[in-house]
């Protein structure tokens, strides 16, 4: 094998070290995408209405939905930027603060609040929110990409994936086929939509419009090897200071889809965050499908082949 062949990779799943190249683009640009430090996200939705207010994208519900501080839930045709809010009890002392007062009859109000202290004495907080701002992943092997008919979805230049919604035909093939649950159908008129890294934003030089309106740089964009490195650089700082549970998410080419254009720093597992665990493009078996399926029919021709000796014998 070349030099060439080895750094385009495999077509179909693990490292592909040129996405772009692999996709037609000779002499393109790094690629670029989104690195998401949770540990710094505050909730603002900054993101989100910056992400509408740019790609004109339809208001999706304005009600809360009762389990959170979140009024959209997950993404979707018209929620390509949601932040997620989950909240969780840390045991203080080794004893859940509530369990304290279960079943008492008088109970000192003052004194209650008195031990509901938002630091406990190790430093972790008796309750905390986990916020992270989801988005497309833009997949190194975007099955999404693989399954569309029409050529409606394509890689760009930058190695993101990007739907053109003129040429979509509403076949929904491409839903059930993302791993992450990531791109939708409009209601009213059938076709996908998901975030485009901002496409139009990148062609004139300018950064997409979420990563310029995080007020805290949760959200950073730029070089995909140098997110990566700076990413490292942030979960050893964390475990430095004692966040043992900090770890990264999509960031790894050797995982199902062979890294992420869009990954994560997150403080507690996937599922937490509504991310699946071990994410895996369609497209990693089909070498073995289809050899399975040559084998039936190689069977299946042996069987007709050996009962029609027989019939004329």
């Amino acid at each position: 094998m070349s030099d060439g062949a080895e750094n385009r990779g495999n077509a179909l799943y693990g490292p592909q070290p040129d996405v772009a190249g692999a996709s037609g683009y000779p002499d393109a640009p790094p690629r670029v995408g989104f690195f998401t430090d949770t540990s710094v996200c505050i909730g603002c939705k900054a993101c989100e209405v910056a992400c509408k207010e740019w790609n004109a994208i339809p208001e999706d519900g304005l009600a809360l939905t009762g389990m959170s501080y979140d009024n959209t839930q997950s993404l979707g045709a018209d929620t390509w930027r949601h932040v997620a809010f989950v909240e969780q009890r840390v045991p203080c002392g080794g004893q859940e603060p509530a369990a304290a007062h279960a079943g008492a009859e008088d109970v000192d109000v003052f004194a209650a609040a008195g031990q509901l202290s938002p630091v406990s004495p190790d430093g972790r907080t008796e309750l905390r929110w986990l916020m992270a701002s989801d988005v497309c992943k833009h997949c190194t092997h975007a099955a999404c990409l693989d399954v569309c008919p029409t050529g409606s979805l394509f890689r760009t230049e930058y190695g993101t994936v990007v739907v053109q919604e003129d040429i979509c035909n509403g076949c929904g093939y491409c839903v059930p086929a993302c791993p992450y649950g990531v791109i939708d159908q409009r209601r009213d008129d059938g076709r996908v939509w998901k975030c485009t890294l901002c496409y139009d934003r990148l062609g004139a030089g300018l950064e997409p419009a979420c990563a310029k309106s995080c007020p805290t740089e949760s959200i950073q964009f730029g070089p995909l090897e140098e997110l990566r490195e700076r990413a490292r650089a942030r979960v050893a700082q964390l475990h430095a200071a004692g966040v043992t549970e900090a770890r990264l998410y999509g960031e790894s080419p050797d995982d199902g889809v062979g890294g992420a254009g869009a990954f994560f720093l997150l403080l507690d597992e996937p599922e937490v965050y509504g991310l699946p665990p071990d994410p895996v493009v369609t497209t990693r078996d089909l070498p073995a499908m289809w050899r399975q399926a040559a084998l039936a029919a190689v069977s299946l021709a042996a069987l007709a082949v050996g009962g029609f000796v027989r019939r004329t014998r």
